[in-house]
């Protein structure tokens, strides 16, 4: 499976890229948020892919960031949303502020998109609201350099197990400020937490923090 590529972007289209790799030339699909993020064309380009396998196609789909490739998996995964409905999602809202959307139960946000209607949006965040800290610590946690090669992932993304120490709790920090929360209150969630589990991780403290952040009553 193809898990990256890197190369030259050759054109644009409504809806898809074509990336030069080496000769080789891939057709991408992306989400309206990424084109607008991608360079202009000529210049170098990397974009996280994700594979769509069906009898009669073969589609590549692509990402800024792991975090945001994870959620398109994720989201595929819920009844009722296909590529095209995820690609809207992250489109119209984008890794963080999906992440955001879930984490608070906010359907609405997600039933923005186009093609979403609320019960459909509802599933997502039902279905989603716990995996939600593990794809926000994804995202918290600092990339890696880009490589110069076509990366190919056999398996999908996994969330690696959270580091316990100071980086855990800097990166659900970060996660909690891509949520909207204050500083102030998401710093004292977070130092409640790891001070209740000194050893937890990241997705460890992004959930017990969030539980402390929740409304009350």
């Amino acid at each position: 499976m193809i898990g990256r590529l890197t190369g030259r972007l050759e054109y644009r289209a409504a809806d898809h890229v074509l990336i030069d790799v080496r000769g080789v030339g891939y057709i991408v699909y992306v989400s309206d948020r990424v084109a607008m993020a991608l360079p202009p064309v000529g210049e170098a380009v990397s974009l996280y892919t994700d594979l769509l396998v069906r009898e009669d196609l073969l589609q590549l789909f692509g990402f800024m960031t792991l975090a945001e490739k994870e959620w398109h998996r994720l989201l595929m995964g819920v009844q009722g949303i296909g590529a095209k409905a995820s690609m809207a999602i992250l489109g119209v809202l984008g890794p963080d502020a999906v992440g955001r959307a879930i984490a608070i139960g906010d359907w609405s946000a997600i039933a923005a998109a186009k093609g979403v209607g609320p019960k459909t949006a509802q599933r997502v965040v039902n279905e989603l609201k716990d995996k939600a800290p593990a794809v926000m610590a994804m995202g918290a946690a600092v990339a890696a350099p880009v490589s110069e090669e076509v990366v190919e992932v056999g398996a999908p993304v996994a969330v690696a197990t959270p580091r316990a120490s100071g980086g855990a709790e800097a990166e659900a920090l970060s996660a909690l400020g891509n949520l909207g929360y204050a500083p102030s209150e998401a710093a004292r969630a977070v130092a409640e937490a790891a001070s209740a589990e000194p050893e937890a991780g990241t997705e460890a403290l992004i959930r017990q923090a969030l539980r402390l952040l929740a409304p009350k009553g």
